[in-house]
């Protein structure tokens, strides 16, 4: 075992670096999201932090060899991740609350939790190489064998991390794991070389991990966190606000994605999904309904509530909320409720079904539709499974202001580019004042395949209510059409967020 030993540090290090990388978007999602702009800062300053590891763990590599300090470095990767991974709160809230410009926010929470182990762990390869380096005749071959199982380490650790440890382990035991196995070799390596007064630095820290590992673990926490195939989960207790009543939120990453009455469940707690009800009026007597994002299924529920006789099939692309909608959020099973796990899109573009009402309701995080949902191609998708007189709801999230409006602009002229008529209900301001217009706001678009004149009045009093939200905005002749090809949903997302 000896013999190999600087192969398995190098493969573990190539490993965990990759799951390090992983971890870190279900770190940064409730704070930050899961934009490209927090992928770009993450994988950035991780590969930023390798680079200057490579270089300085080559240039110790000259002048002092020796396995104690690739214990050392095993060790400080260890410490680094135990405090991202007990600390990340503290610091996310500090970074929040005195960083300004969400842009730079992300690049310093990057800095600040991912770059210390991540330069130690690039300092690992370089140092290895040179403990395992035999002779110049060989060098190339030691120099290859390494690279290449540095490199085969990181490809298990992104198919294990993905596949296996987040979705059934959570974030933080897996860091602490990774942590623990760190200190392990670190002792290991002291064992090896018969240093046997040194391995009370390892023993503290392997003592310092478990304690943490198990007081992290056995807290009373008055809310539920779980990692999923896709998301970071937050689920907890807490007052809605209009009306006094409590609550059951579901958060997704840093999006209030999903809420239950929890003195009765008789009633939906966001108001936007309450504006879907103009289904009855846009669409009168529907019988098969589509919803792109079921989150907690709280609309879905509704709907099977107030339509008896109709049917819908839900998209949602990450079963773990259909299971924490079912153990948390009363989710019925229900003969006229079908759940296809898959992304909408693929799903639109495929499915041979036909709906007279398509409620799209999908966000990868606060401000954000995930940007293949936007675009004409998938608008077109939508215009051709409903029949002539169907429609499309979308919730939208944007303020009225022209300073920040551009993706609803957008959005509007995609769809206006397809349907006959797109009609916007303002929810929370259908009559800004000037500070309000600011503010950003749900925005139900609704887009009809009919050239049939539509009333925007109802005898029922609660769908004539939202009626009563219509609004018409200017600039959608002048704005850009979201294709496959160009969609920059993030980037409007990002100028509001700075």
């Amino acid at each position: 075992m000896k013999k190999y030993f600087i192969e398995i540090t190098i493969l573990t290090a190539g490993a965990f670096t990759m799951i390090f990388e992983i971890v870190g978007s279900r770190l940064l999602g409730p704070y930050l999201g899961t934009s490209v702009y927090v992928w770009t800062s993450l994988i950035g300053i991780i590969f930023g932090s390798l680079s200057l590891g490579y270089w300085i763990g080559g240039l110790i590599s000259v002048k002092r060899t020796s396995f104690l300090y690739l214990s050392a470095m095993l060790l400080s990767a260890s410490v680094f991740i135990l405090i991202t991974a007990t600390g990340n709160i503290y610091i996310l809230d500090r970074i929040i609350k005195y960083i300004p410009g969400f842009k730079l926010r992300t690049v310093i929470s990057a800095l600040v939790l991912f770059a210390p182990a991540s330069f130690f762990f690039g300092m690992i390869l370089p140092y290895g190489v040179k403990l395992k380096m035999q002779n110049l005749t060989t060098s190339g071959t030691t120099v290859g064998r390494l690279y290449a199982l540095s490199t085969f380490g990181s490809i298990l650790g992104t198919f294990f991390a993905g596949f296996l440890f987040l979705p059934n382990f959570g974030h933080t035991n897996v860091q602490m794991a990774i942590s623990f196995v760190l200190i392990l070799l670190a002792g290991w390596i002291i064992i090896l070389t018969r240093r046997w007064i040194l391995i009370i630095t390892p023993g503290i820290l392997m003592v310092i991990t478990l304690m943490t590992w198990y007081f992290s673990g056995e807290k009373d926490q008055d809310y539920i966190d779980e990692d999923t195939r896709y998301n970071r989960v937050l689920i907890y207790n807490t007052t809605d606000k209009s009306t006094g009543r409590p609550v059951k939120m579901l958060r997704i990453n840093n999006e209030r994605s999903s809420a239950m009455f929890n003195d009765k469940d008789n009633d939906l707690v966001f108001d936007v999904l309450k504006f879907y009800r103009l289904a009855e009026h846009f669409v009168p007597g529907f019988q098969h309904a589509l919803m792109i994002g079921g989150s907690g299924y709280a609309y879905p529920k509704d709907f099977l509530k107030h339509h008896t006789n109709a049917h819908i099939d839900v998209v949602e692309i990450d079963p773990g909320l259909t299971r924490l909608a079912k153990k948390y959020f009363n989710l019925p099973d229900d003969p006229r409720l079908r759940i296809i796990h898959e992304d909408g899109r693929t799903f639109i573009n495929r499915t041979e079904n036909t709906y007279d009402v398509v409620f799209m309701d999908a966000y990868k995080s606060m401000l954000t539709v995930p940007f293949q949902l936007t675009t004409i191609e998938a608008v077109q998708h939508l215009y051709d499974i409903i029949p002539e007189g169907g429609a499309v709801f979308a919730n939208i999230i944007s303020s009225l202001s022209p300073d920040n409006n551009q993706f609803l602009l957008s959005q509007t002229a995609t769809y206006q580019a397809v349907f006959p008529q797109v009609y916007l209900f303002a929810v929370q301001y259908p009559n800004p004042t000037t500070e309000e217009k600011e503010h950003f706001q749900n925005i139900m678009l609704v887009a009809l395949k009919s050239n049939d004149p539509v009333l925007m009045s109802s005898l029922n009093p609660e769908l004539n209510n939202y009626l009563q939200h219509h609004i018409s905005i200017s600039g959608t002749g002048e704005a850009e059409i979201l294709t496959d090809e160009y969609a920059p949903v993030e980037y409007f997302a990002s100028k509001v967020l700075d």
